[in-house]
């Protein structure tokens, strides 16, 4: 081949590529932003403009937000028999000693996850790793119909050994035992064959959640994760909150050599909210299995309790549903504020809306107080948070950092003085659009203060983080920070 030949060849390939290069820029402006928060369409424009091909792979591979349609409608189709079934089961508190704005905000949660507020419920507060273990050790022992087990993160080790020897009695017994653990989150800490051989060795009926097994026909959008935490027991015994069910290092190498513990918060719950609990772990077993259980909804709904205080909500959200139902329940107990807004939360990313609603409240004169870990265990979210400090700070936020080696782990909220959120959520984008999470509402002045109770005890082990400190920070933090933050807007 000749140079003119030569010549003709390159200018084609190059012609070629740059008519590739274009049509995917312009394809991507009509795609990529469509039912896409502004945020994250700029920030996937902007990976595809300077990086067009790595750009489009990545997009090709985690663009998707939602999972599959088959499955959205399975769920649609639950929710739907969930929302007809148990009309006439709440049994409330007189609602005249309700806040003005609470009835807007249960209605919300109907409509975005089908599940009713209940009363005659009564939880109280585990705040201690090993305490809360141990408690659902023993209510294990004592089941006597089922036990459902739902984790983000299920591993056998020496801390847990207890619970998985509990779990085998039951089945001895002839208990009914069901188990679903994260396939991803599992698979990536230690011991995980090891734990699936014990689930198998006890005669324990297990599960995977939104495996990444394509070579089986299962998959989805490989970082969509089930990131709730449940156990039911018999239906009259319910816990879930922050914390998985693994050594409070994570049996993790670098955890170990740091001396990281993690600090987390589970609520133990008796009446009929447990049913509603049951309802999250039967609706996922049979979306993972398409084995129904969710008939039994109503009937275990309406189980008779002995009055207590509580009126409580469970809150299912994640990429099944249409909607951002944790974001928009939050937003609208941010919007609702009006005295005192106490916020824990380890992995703290706002999107716009939320960022407003709290510097909102703050400027209507609310006194807000947000938690977090003064050091990380993901650098990448971690410094993604701390891009937020200074807007938090000058909006009148005060920054309690809960102190090293602890990560405080516990996601919760209570506003004014009778009304409390826990559950596995976080304030972050991954949790808003990603994660399966369940949250709970609960409205009671009783549950309010043993929580309250508890945010003084993380106050006292935390230092206040100042403006004037802030602005300390090096440069070179800074622009860490900042390029966290972009890569946060991804998803």
């Amino acid at each position: 081949m000749n140079s003119e030949q030569t010549a003709t060849v390159t200018a084609i390939v190059t012609f070629t590529l740059l008519a590739i290069d274009l049509v995917i820029r312009v394809i991507a402006i009509i795609v990529v932003p469509r039912n896409r928060r502004p945020t994250a369409g700029m920030a996937w424009l902007l990976a595809i403009f300077f990086i067009p091909y790595i750009g489009v792979l990545f997009f090709l591979l985690i663009g998707n937000p939602k999972l599959p349609k088959k499955r959205r409608e399975k769920q649609a189709e639950v929710d739907e028999f969930i929302r007809e079934s148990t009309h006439g089961v709440e049994r409330v508190s007189d609602s005249s000693g309700w806040p003005a704005w609470f009835e807007g905000v249960v209605r919300l949660n109907r409509n975005l996850g089908s599940m009713p507020l209940i009363g005659s419920n009564s939880a109280s507060l585990i705040g201690g790793y090993q305490d809360s273990l141990d408690a659902m050790t023993a209510a294990v022992a004592g089941a006597e119909r089922y036990v459902h087990v739902e984790f983000y993160i299920l591993a056998l080790d020496k801390t847990t050994e207890p619970f998985f020897a509990a779990l085998g009695d039951a089945v001895e017994r002839g208990v009914q035992v069901r188990v679903m653990l994260d396939h991803i989150a599992s698979l990536r800490s230690k011991g995980y064959r090891r734990t699936l051989r014990r689930l198998d060795a006890i005669g324990v009926k297990w599960q995977l959640m939104l495996p990444v097994q394509p070579l089986k026909g299962r998959y989805q959008r490989p970082d969509l994760r089930n990131h709730r935490k449940i156990l039911v027991v018999d239906g009259e015994v319910a816990f879930m909150g922050s914390q998985n069910l693994i050594d409070r290092s994570y049996n993790k190498r670098g955890n170990i050599r740091r001396g990281l513990k993690w600090k987390e918060l589970v609520t133990r719950l008796e009446g009929p909210i447990v049913s509603g609990l049951d309802a999250i772990f039967r609706t996922d077993w049979y979306l993972e299995t398409g084995e129904e259980l969710t008939r039994d909804i109503p009937d275990a709904f309406d189980q008779p309790s002995e009055a207590q205080d509580l009126d409580c909500q469970v809150v299912p959200s994640g990429p099944g549903f249409p909607n951002q139902n944790n974001l928009k329940l939050f937003l609208a107990l941010l919007y609702a504020a009006k005295q005192k807004l106490i916020i824990t939360s380890p992995y703290f990313v706002p999107d716009e809306a939320m960022l407003y609603a709290i510097s909102g409240a703050t400027q209507r004169g609310v006194h807000v107080e947000l938690f977090v870990s003064e050091i990380g265990d993901q650098a990448l979210v971690y410094h993604a948070q701390r891009s937020y400090y200074e807007a938090l700070l000058r909006a009148g936020v005060k920054i309690y950092m809960y102190k090293a080696p602890y990560i405080l782990h516990a996601k919760h909220f209570t506003i004014d003085e009778d009304v409390a959120v826990i559950g596995s959520s976080n304030m972050d984008i991954r949790s808003f659009e990603l994660n399966m999470e369940v949250s709970l509402l609960v409205r009671g002045r009783s549950f309010v203060q043993e929580m309250r109770a508890v945010e003084d005890g993380y106050r006292a082990d935390s230092r206040e983080l100042t403006l004037e400190e802030w602005m300390r920070q090096p440069i070179r933090s800074t622009v860490l920070d900042n390029l966290a933050r972009l890569t946060s807007a991804l998803q």
